[in-house]
């Protein structure tokens, strides 16, 4: 089954290969010189010198660590989606005080929408999505990146599914934490997630007194730290076999200025099918994904039997996410997706309309 969903994607033969290994104890030296390789791997991923930490969890898990580790009085989250929401409802869930601050769906959050709502309080937690996949919309984070420079406000980014597949300088711009997971762009089996960890996160974290206990980011760094790249909690040591591989596949072998092109050139092959057949869903075209295309459903046509139809072909899109169900389609073009796997689902879906 070729998957052109947003997660989890398609992995590679090698990479499914390297999970058959025979385990080693997370204790020993062997697997502290596994988990420093990825990460060190993902320091070229991120953009970042910062030491990254590893979660045995989907993104989701980070995403609750961040704010409930840096929060020590009130966090703002800004969303265009589903996924923007939902760190609003993690917050909420650990007792934080937060803020949602929201923009139409289809719509990007620009620096002055977060400049006029940081006027409203006094936040020192920010968190913002970078890559929506329930709209196929991609945020501009240079011009966010200059309001929050040289402020008080730990910065934290949802770049779950665009890491490894859109170029980020999470240094350069200035990001404390950017997360991800595993499988979306980085072409992984789900079950771990990744994030950096400035400075300035570290020592916001450790004022914050309740800062939980497996989503402990200052936690997780200290035992990194002591221990020399040991976690507090049994890491999922077959996934991180897989992680090594292809870690060096996308920083040594394909390189990641090709990946990030490839991605490019997949989405643009996407928006302009869709704009011939349907319509995007992004109202302004400059902030198209480059991971995953939102398609309007101008042509009604049933999302359900589409899939049906490709399903008999070995293949799978996704449907519009919530409220957006059957409104919208989803075609993803991230991990490692080629130009022909694309060109063979258009195809397909284009006999389904004939």
């Amino acid at each position: 089954m070729k998957l052109f969903i947003p997660g989890p994607t398609n992995v590679r033969q090698e990479v499914l290969q390297a999970m058959t290994k025979s385990l080693i104890g997370h204790r020993t030296k062997s697997a502290s010189e596994l988990q420093k390789n990825i990460s060190m791997n993902m320091q070229d991923v991120f953009g970042s010198k910062e030491m990254v930490l590893c979660s045995t969890s989907s993104g989701t898990g980070l995403m609750e660590g961040s704010i409930r580790s840096c929060t020590s009085s009130k966090a703002a989250v800004f969303s265009m989606g589903s996924f923007g929401n939902k760190w609003h409802k993690i917050g909420i869930s650990n007792g934080l005080h937060v803020d949602l601050y929201k923009v139409k769906e289809g719509k990007h959050i620009d620096a002055n929408f977060v400049e006029d709502a940081l006027k409203k309080d006094h936040y020192d937690f920010v968190a913002i999505t970078h890559n929506e996949t329930s709209t196929g919309v991609c945020n501009d984070l240079t011009e966010i990146s200059e309001l929050l420079r040289g402020k008080d406000i730990v910065w934290a980014v949802d770049g779950v599914s665009s890491v490894g597949g859109v170029k980020i300088d999470t240094d350069e711009l200035g990001i404390d934490i950017l997360l991800t997971s595993t499988q979306k762009c980085l072409g992984l089996p789900p079950g771990m997630a990744f994030c950096t960890f400035s400075e300035k996160a570290i020592e916001k974290a450790k004022n914050v007194k309740l800062r939980g206990m497996y989503f402990d980011l200052l936690s997780l760094y200290k035992k990194i730290l002591e221990k020399d790249y040991q976690y507090p909690n049994t890491p999922n040591i077959s996934l991180m076999y897989a992680a090594e591989v292809q870690t060096n596949y996308m920083v040594h072998e394909e390189g990641l200025a090709t990946r990030y092109q490839r991605h490019k050139d997949l989405a643009n092959i996407v928006r302009n099918w869709a704009k011939e057949n349907f319509a995007l869903f992004v109202e302004e075209e400059a902030f198209a994904s480059d991971t995953v295309t939102c398609v309007k459903n101008t042509r009604n046509i049933d999302i359900g039997a589409l899939n049906k139809f490709l399903g008999k072909k070995d293949m799978m899109i996704s449907n519009g996410y919530g409220d957006l169900k059957n409104e919208t389609f989803r075609i993803a073009h991230m991990a490692d997706m080629t130009k022909e796997d694309i060109e063979e689902l258009l195809y397909e879906i284009d006999q389904f309309i004939k």
